[in-house]
């Protein structure tokens, strides 16, 4: 998109936000006016993400801070599960 085409826009997205603010005087913050306010906000927002791809420089992925954690493959120490009840199963506990 070069600048005259982005000229445009920005400045047909502008006259779009003129009429939607005069029908939100006509009408009030009905449901109708506020989908089109969210339309042209939508559109003012993928304007601006055309312009920042249309300027070059080079993208990386963010970098993300990874750790390991290791799960041993030995069965676990049987007093963890005392008194507890497998929810939804009526659990096992002798209830005398």
């Amino acid at each position: 998109m070069n600048s005259t085409e982005i000229v445009e826009l920005r400045r047909v997205i502008g006259q779009m936000r003129h009429a939607v603010s005069n029908l939100r005087a006509r009408y009030g913050d009905v449901p109708a006016v506020q989908r089109l306010a969210n339309d042209v906000e939508r559109m003012d927002i993928d304007a601006t993400e055309l312009v920042d791809l249309s300027t070059p420089r080079q993208r990386e992925a963010p970098r993300v801070e990874r750790e390991v954690v290791v799960v041993p493959d030995t069965p676990y120490d049987e007093s963890l599960w005392k008194d507890a009840d497998d929810e939804g199963l009526g659990g096992y506990r002798n209830r005398s």
